[in-house]
């Protein structure tokens, strides 16, 4: 663990000092140097209680296993003073090849085992607490010149597991410190011992609304190299997501250079943005709502929940208007806004990634179509597509074309009429085609159709119960777990689920947010 060597010299009196003097004349060079950190990193890496000089970088750099270094970038409990901690540092260190990994000591759990004299969490306002940490890390790796994309690890020392409030107070912390870096567009990580924090996050990975942390840097001290671990199983954090600090504070020598250091295995890349359902560009998927009175309202997500306290409008007049859409039919990067008007007429509102531009009527006759959804590339010419079903129960593919169109109806099959709720679930089955999910009458379930080019194929059950949801609507990647995933609102409640994908099949249902029973969901 971390923290005997980071308590030490000078504790929070001296970590303030140090951010007041080594973060107030990085700005400069923040503003004309950026680069996101770690990226795409596997191999050996230290840290070091205090940032090493560039000289020792250097010898480091060409002697040593290492590739990467732990850098403490702030936090009330920040141990150490960082003389060379500045955006220039930074610069110099990425452009000699160094991966950083940027790490923040902020408040510890209030039933921690480690140290004295440390700012703690105040359980009650652990939230909060969180979010602050996490505003005032965005802020300080700006300053370093630390972009958009790069990871913050939050270093949660060792803490008593068997104290309820405690535990309850960090998972409420780190819930708050992951959503708000989601929301600045930066990515989650978290630190901590195996037998504590690690064991904690691993039992609240799939919990109901959590924000889970990114990536996970566990510490056991066996001086195993390895990424797998007993207390982690195989589903939580899967794939590049890991790092294990696998010895604790020892010196080193490296070209004449000898640093006290904890030494680690890293395995790094960033979890791949969503397709779709993002329309405010964060990475993230989010959700449309309308009301009755035509506002449209944007509620931005963060991988585990959606955010009402940051909703905003994005358009309005939309009274008039009984289908909504998503879809970037115009194929700028930016989704866009279909909606059907009772007349029949369909428009297309084109997205500015914070509003919707003037709009233009791109078809007429739609009334006699019952469930409309945006469904991908069904035909593999890289335009959008979307599907309906017609009153007479025959589903029909509509193929975009270049100037943001639609080509004329096609028949793809017939006895719709049972099916309900159709959503386009995105590439679903991860084959490289979209796929369609739909509410079956006779069992109230929910089953995929699975894409091929210009049609679908075979239908799977997925067992989901759907009888009580409504507004269903594919919400790309929305944990950014690898598998594209469906939203609903609950109709005896007007909760927002989150019907997460595997694959083939739903993971049970959770909620994600509340207050929609009296709006349309896409």
């Amino acid at each position: 663990m971390r923290a005997p060597r980071k308590w030490l010299a000078g504790g929070v009196i001296a970590a303030v000092v140090a951010g007041l003097s080594s973060f107030a004349l990085t700005r400069a060079d923040a503003a004309t140097f950026a680069t996101v950190q770690p990226g795409t990193f596997k191999g050996y890496a230290f840290d070091a209680c205090t940032a090493p000089t560039s000289a020792a970088m250097k010898a480091w750099r060409a002697s040593s296993p290492y590739k990467a270094i732990g850098i403490y970038i702030g936090g009330v409990n920040r141990g150490c003073a960082q003389p060379q901690l500045t955006a220039a540092w930074v610069r110099e260190q990425v452009q000699a090849g160094w991966k950083l990994l940027p790490l923040y000591v902020g408040p510890q759990a209030s039933c921690t085992t480690v140290g004295s004299g440390r700012n703690l969490i105040v359980n009650s306002q652990a939230g909060a607490q969180g979010r602050a940490a996490a505003a005032d890390a965005i802020a300080k790796a700006s300053a370093l010149g630390l972009a958009r994309d790069s990871m913050v690890i939050y270093d949660m020392e060792a803490y008593r597991t068997n104290d309820a409030g405690c535990r309850a107070g960090v998972l409420a912390f780190m819930h708050g410190w992951t959503s708000r870096l989601h929301e600045g567009g930066y990515f989650s990580g978290f630190y901590s011992s195996v037998s504590s924090g690690v064991a904690h996050q691993v039992a609240a990975y799939a919990s109901a609304g959590y924000a889970r942390p990114d990536f996970v840097d566990f510490a056991r001290w066996d001086q195993a190299v390895t990424l797998t671990d007993p207390v982690i199983p195989a589903s939580a954090w899967p794939g590049h997501r890991r790092m294990k600090q696998y010895r604790g504070g020892h010196k080193e020598t490296w070209g004449g250079v000898t640093i006290n250091v904890d030494s680690n295995i890293a395995d790094f890349a960033p979890p791949a943005r969503t397709r779709s359902a993002d329309f405010n560009m964060s990475g993230w998927s989010d959700v449309i709502a309308r009301s009755a009175s035509g506002a449209v309202t944007l509620f931005p997500g963060n991988g585990g929940s959606v955010d009402a306290g940051l909703r905003r409008t994005i358009g309005s007049g939309f009274a008039a208007m009984n289908t909504l859409i998503r879809i970037d039919l115009n194929r700028d990067g930016r989704e866009d806004v279909v909606a059907r008007q009772g007349n029949g007429d369909l428009w297309l509102y084109p997205g500015t990634g914070s509003g919707l531009g003037a709009r233009k009527k791109i078809g007429s006759g739609w009334q006699v179509l019952r469930d409309i959804t945006a469904v991908g590339d069904l035909t593999g010419d890289g335009y959008p597509d979307i599907v309906a079903v017609s009153k007479g129960n025959n589903l029909f593919l509509y193929a975009g074309q270049a100037g943001a169109k639609l080509g004329g109806a096609r028949q793809l099959a017939t006895g719709f009429g049972d099916k309900t709720e159709l959503a386009g679930a995105g590439d679903f089955t991860r084959d490289g085609w979209p796929d369609l999910v739909v509410r079956l009458s006779a069992d109230r379930k929910l089953h995929l159709y699975t894409g091929r080019k210009g049609g679908f194929g075979k239908r799977l059950p997925l067992g989901a119960a759907a009888g009580d949801l409504r507004d269903l609507t594919g919400v790309g990647d929305f944990d950014r777990d690898g598998f594209t995933d469906l939203a609903a609102v609950r109709k005896t409640d007007g909760a927002l689920l989150l019907l997460p994908g595997a694959g083939s099949t739903l993971r049970p249902a959770v909620r994600i947010g509340g207050g929609y029973g009296s709006l349309a969901v896409s």
